[in-house]
């Protein structure tokens, strides 16, 4: 399911808690008919990121609710949805690969930036983990195009070990990288998991910096 689809999802089960559109225009503060145009049984629009966070305040629910994928049975028609629906853990913010080579942990991240997507949380991200989307092909085929990964960027460079996957920057790129880490006589290089990709080996050379340690996988089904 994509991200428009849960948004609009999630906010179907808090119009049936609101007990209707009407009622649920009110809570939010914004009139009926622009309301139904996203919030109604036939919508012409999407919610956009500051509907979004709207929403999440005016019914108490954590920054990026909105945005993740609740369990199967709030779906149900058969649950009573006038219960609160709790969210364990911190959600995870999917950011860009360039923020991934500027940004070392999510505090650093600007305060106005708003992300477009969020991930369920996961504790091995730790407090300050972020979700990055995978593109290209070097790491297939365990990685594919548009999988989400989870990183945290709070570990020991002389934990990590020959197979682990991390996050780098190189000084020549303005985006980071994502390989699988190989230690050998006290150095460090870079391999694609793609058999088939032309860079074999590349060396960890001055000005790299291994800014996160991948600790997990999201694939949409």
């Amino acid at each position: 399911m994509d991200s428009k689809s849960i948004r609009y999802r999630n906010t179907r089960l808090l119009v049936e808690q609101a007990g209707g559109v009407s009622s649920f225009a009110d809570k939010i503060g914004k009139g009926q008919s622009q309301t139904s145009q996203f919030a109604g049984t036939n919508p012409i629009k999407g919610i956009g990121n500051k509907v979004a966070r709207e929403i999440e305040e005016a019914f108490d629910k954590p920054h990026g609710w909105l945005d993740l994928p609740q369990d199967g049975e709030q779906f149900n028609a058969d649950v009573n949805v006038s219960e609160p629906i709790p969210l364990s853990g911190r959600a995870v913010p999917v950011i860009s690969w360039v923020q991934a080579g500027s940004w070392t942990t999510v505090e650093a991240v600007p305060s106005d930036t708003q992300f477009d997507v969020w991930l369920p949380s996961n504790p091995k991200c730790g407090k300050h983990g972020y979700g990055l989307e995978v593109s290209g092909e070097s790491m297939l085929p365990d990685f594919r195009p548009g999988d989400k990964i989870y990183v945290n960027p709070d570990f020991q460079i002389t934990d990590l070990k020959t197979g682990d996957l991390v996050i780098v920057t190189r000084p020549e790129e303005t985006q980071a990288t994502f390989k699988k880490l190989i230690v050998e006589s006290g150095n460090m290089y870079l391999q694609p998991l793609n058999p088939e990709w032309p860079e074999k080996t590349i060396p960890l050379v001055e000005g790299c910096n291994l800014v996160g340690k991948v600790v997990g996988l999201y694939r949409d089904v």
